[in-house]
């Protein structure tokens, strides 16, 4: 038997946090002294405390670690493992992209001396855009579902023959964004008129290109509402993006470019 004193100097865990632990149900002492209240764990609470913090490392919460702990299913839990090995590696992707990124704010701001400078790289200017006949799919979404619902689109135009333009774009209806659940329009463009869901008529569009990955493309977007209002323009419609050059073409996402439109009219 140990006590909560030895039980957390092996496995280098406070005894605040044995003690949370045994208040959720998460590993409770073998034995409470019924007179004194002195906690002890035995020998082999050992490991199972050392899978744990293990698990906590995987980057698992506390909830998720108790009901792996108590599941019998070989097969249920390794697909648990596998499945948080994946998410790690978007993680790990993901952290690349931002230092990236980071690291371009810095060479920006070193070169401009402000910590802004790098909304005023954008070009913007006012365009009237070309009639686009698309097929559309149009419903609440979040971002995370884009891939699914193009693909749907994408196994229309093999179904039926299509032949795509090589537009490929979002169209974002709501008024507030939200990330996991907006009115999202996806749209794929080809060149059979009459198959297709829509045309997207000629507008008169403030637009810029953004360059590199899509967690960026906020900066985007604030330029071009500041252009907007600086140049006595107000919105006329639902902003829209299109992908002209992306991880299809086989390049890395700070070659990523994406043109963002926002039809205007004058104040």
């Amino acid at each position: 038997m140990l006590t909560v004193g030895e039980f957390s100097k092996i496995c280098q865990v406070s005894v605040k946090t044995l003690h949370h632990y045994d208040r959720i149900g998460l590993l409770n002492p073998f034995k409470v002294d019924p007179f004194t209240g002195y906690r002890y764990y035995s020998q082999q609470q050992v490991d199972q405390m050392l899978l744990i913090r293990r698990l906590k490392r995987y980057g698992f919460s506390l909830e998720e670690i108790r009901n792996l702990l108590v599941c019998t299913q070989e097969r249920i839990l390794f697909s648990k493992l596998q499945q948080q090995k994946e998410k790690l590696k978007w993680q790990k992707k993901e952290m690349e992209l931002i230092i990236s990124e980071l690291s371009a704010h810095l060479q920006n701001f070193e070169r401009t001396g402000d910590i802004m400078g790098y909304q005023k790289e954008y070009e913007i200017r006012i365009t009237k855009t070309l009639d686009r006949v698309v097929l559309a799919c149009r419903q609440m979404m979040g971002v995370n579902d884009f891939g699914k619902y193009y693909s749907s689109l994408y196994e229309r135009i093999a179904k039926e023959r299509l032949t795509p333009d090589g537009v490929r774009g979002t169209v974002y209806h709501d008024e507030e964004f939200n990330h996991e659940c907006s009115d999202i329009e996806l749209i794929v463009g080809i060149k059979e008129k009459e198959m297709a869901d829509k045309i997207i008529e000629s507008r008169i569009c403030a637009m810029t290109v953004h360059k590199g990955p899509y967690s960026s493309l906020t900066d985007a977007y604030g330029a071009l509402v500041a252009w907007i209002e600086k140049n006595d323009y107000e919105w006329d419609g639902a902003p829209y993006e299109i992908y002209t050059k992306t991880q299809f073409d086989s390049l890395a996402p700070e070659e990523w470019e994406t043109e963002v439109y926002f039809p205007v009219k004058k104040k």
